[in-house]
């Protein structure tokens, strides 16, 4: 279950990132933004719009995929990688300017990820250490 959960939180950041990095790229090659027909045509005809496209999709399905098997606290956290991702592939690809601030926003990212995983490590084997009561139905 582990190995899944891991490798699904990094398809959903590949698919996140694709899809941020995707727009980006459209936007600048459909310049200037003149909200016409035109503008309509430059922005469909560049593949990146597609990218985006196909990236949300990967995105949602792998999003809901994880969501039944992953505790929703560290499993919103980790969804949010794709920040550190997407900003590091902007410094790369557009000259994105890498900040202090931008940088210690990451780790911070990065620590509480860890934080709430290790939090729930401690919880499941607490769960494991106490002996399990009958559930109780619930009323309407």
């Amino acid at each position: 279950m582990k190995r899944f959960l891991l490798s699904g939180f990094l398809a959903l950041m590949i698919f996140d990132t694709l899809a941020q990095i995707s727009f980006k790229a459209a936007a600048i090659h459909a310049l200037p933004l003149t909200m016409d027909i035109d503008w309509l045509a430059r922005v469909f005809t560049q593949p990146w719009i597609y990218g985006a496209f196909i990236g949300y999709m990967g995105a949602f399905f792998t999003w809901m995929t994880l969501l039944k098997y992953a505790p929703i606290g560290p499993a919103f956290a980790a969804s949010h990688l794709e920040i550190i991702s997407v900003t590091l592939f902007s410094v790369w690809l557009f000259d994105d300017t890498l900040t202090l601030t931008k940088a210690i926003g990451g780790l911070l990212i990065l620590a509480g990820i860890l934080f709430l995983a290790k939090g729930e490590v401690a919880l499941a084997a607490a769960e494991s250490a106490t002996p399990s009561k009958p559930e109780q139905e619930i009323q309407p």
